[in-house]
């Protein structure tokens, strides 16, 4: 297991270090001169009214299209009962290196970081800075969380995103194995996803009868891993992944795969094409 000291000093010298000087940021420069969206005001051009939106929340926004400016970079954590799994890492210790990673190539960059640690609700924000210490506080956060018992609630993280006035690059950083509708939202803010998955979780050995605890509701119960159960299994699990990489794809959010044996940094390199 790691420590956050040992994950503020890994991460830290990966993006201060390891990071080309041609590209000083782990995500600038990579189509993310995006589009506003804000509340009608009297005197906008009908013509930038986003119906869609405006249908969707029954208030008119309207599009508006900005320079370049530097960014506000938000890690967005979905920290419920199952990501405290994992046969190499938990889960939740693999996110904390991911947010880690985002704080402090959005810092290196000049540009503004801020968190959410959300369950079934939000547990804890702050406001965007430039200070390198929010990212020492996010990894704290996360390690002293607790997420058993929590059920995860995507809709109700969407609509607290949504809120954030400013334009935003928002990360979110879950194992995604609810149902989510990410489309408003990526409307409003450019939205990333990094799904945070441990291997047994897609592909469980038969290992036959094992008394299970249900990290969301902690209650146990037996179940029989082999056979027809594995088979169903992986593939419900199968069907909804190529259903969330649809929804993905369709509302243009960028998207990666992490498992818990994996390098986070060298994932998110190979999202934001510098390797």
């Amino acid at each position: 297991m790691m420590t956050p000291k040992k994950i503020l000093i890994k991460t830290k010298k990966q993006v201060f270090s390891e990071i080309s000087g041609n590209n000083p940021s782990l995500f600038k420069g990579e189509g993310f001169d995006f589009v506003e969206l804000r509340e009608y005001q009297p005197g906008d051009d009908i013509k930038k009214i986003d119906w869609y939106v405006t249908a969707k929340l029954q208030k008119p926004y309207v599009k508006l299209y900005k320079e370049e400016r530097e960014f506000n970079v938000v890690a967005a954590l979905m920290l419920n009962g199952s990501t405290y799994f994992g046969t190499k890492r938990f889960k939740y210790e693999v996110m904390a290196q991911i947010g880690a990673i985002l704080g402090f190539s959005a810092i290196k960059n000049q540009d503004n970081f801020s968190y959410l640690l959300f369950a079934n609700r939000e547990y804890e924000s702050i406001k965007p800075t430039k200070n390198i210490n929010a990212v020492t506080k996010f990894t704290e956060s996360v390690f002293r969380f607790d997420p058993l018992g929590k059920r995860a609630d995507y809709k109700a993280m969407a609509s607290r995103l949504f809120k954030i006035k400013r334009k935003s690059i928002i990360f979110i950083i879950a194992d995604f194995l609810d149902e989510v509708d990410l489309r408003v939202l990526a409307k409003k803010h450019e939205v990333v996803a990094i799904i945070v998955r441990d291997r047994f979780e897609e592909e469980p050995t038969d290992i036959g009868f094992i008394n299970l605890l249900d990290p969301e509701t902690k209650e146990s119960f037996l179940v029989d891993l082999e056979g027809l159960t594995v088979k169903n299994y992986k593939k419900e699990i199968k069907k909804r992944d190529r259903e969330l990489l649809k929804h993905f794809k369709k509302y243009g959010i960028r998207f990666t795969k992490i498992y818990t044996d994996e390098e986070p940094f060298v994932k998110l390199l190979k999202l934001f094409g510098q390797r």
